[in-house]
């Protein structure tokens, strides 16, 4: 009996980790071999044979490596392309506002430089999101740090341009009071639904990226009649979208609480 494999009889061999107790109790109590066969097989579930597999060497890890190991891969995850161009942007802000209030603010080759820097902090802006949703490298550094930058990049220009006095304080308190709003509200709103980004929206950024870069710029001429145009068209964008986003809120909300009262219902009756 003893000869017999255990794949003949129907059970696991005790190499895969069954319980040489097991076998030996059944051939000792003078069992048939349908019974020790039918006990070794009902002593080794899945279960067991795992986790006395883990002091068999070559056996799998135990459940707790297998965590750590995942955490490791999960940290790594987040210093990635994506991250990166986030924190570029972040390092250019105080780079941009240096340039823009060298000299008093009104050296040309200066000004020159901090458009440079930035067109390249709104270039990544352009790339980082799509390099992480394309890639998946979302991550919540990157949830939080993105919005940070861009926001940080934009508010510097325009509080520099008007402490300059080459901008409305009006046009600054506008566009500022608006991406500020808009991502409060969606942080409000955020438990009934994501509020996704509006061609509008896209519009929208690119005309203030447009228009606050030719501000940094110490243009003259009809370039500088040309900017005042294009920024009229980004504060107009800026309001009309942000009335969107606003409507956009109240219609998640309302569904989401009518999707909620139908559930709680439901689970009533």
């Amino acid at each position: 009996m003893t000869g017999v494999p255990a794949s003949a009889a129907g059970g696991t061999s005790s190499a895969n980790g069954a319980p040489a107790s097991a076998g030996s109790g059944a051939a000792s109590g003078g069992a048939s071999s349908g019974a020790m066969s039918g006990s070794v097989s009902g002593a080794t579930p899945s279960g067991a044979v795992q986790g006395g597999a883990s002091g068999v060497p070559g056996g799998p890890r135990p459940a707790r490596g297998a965590k750590v190991v995942a955490a490791a891969v999960n940290q790594a995850s987040v210093w990635n392309i994506a991250n990166f161009l986030t924190m570029l942007r972040l390092l250019l802000v105080p780079g941009f506002v240096a340039l823009m209030l060298a000299d008093g603010g009104y050296d040309p080759a200066m000004r020159s430089f901090a458009w440079a820097a930035f067109a390249i902090a709104m270039i990544t802006d352009l790339f980082d999101g799509h390099l992480a949703r394309t890639y998946d490298l979302v991550t919540d550094f990157g949830k939080i740090a993105d919005p940070i930058a861009d926001k940080a990049i934009m508010g510097a220009a325009l509080i520099c341009l008007s402490s300059l006095g080459d901008l409305p304080w009006w046009v600054t308190v506008v566009i500022l009071g608006r991406e500020l709003g808009i991502t409060l509200l969606r942080f409000l709103v955020i438990r009934y639904g994501v509020i996704p980004a509006s061609r509008g929206g896209k519009l929208k950024t690119l005309t203030q990226g447009v228009a606050v870069g030719m501000y940094v710029l110490a243009l003259t001429g009809w370039l500088a009649t040309l900017r005042f145009w294009v920024m009229a068209a980004a504060v107009i964008l800026t309001v009309l979208t942000g009335f969107d986003y606003v409507r956009q809120a109240i219609v998640l909300r309302r569904q989401g609480i009518a999707e909620r009262m139908a559930a709680s219902e439901e689970t009533e009756a």
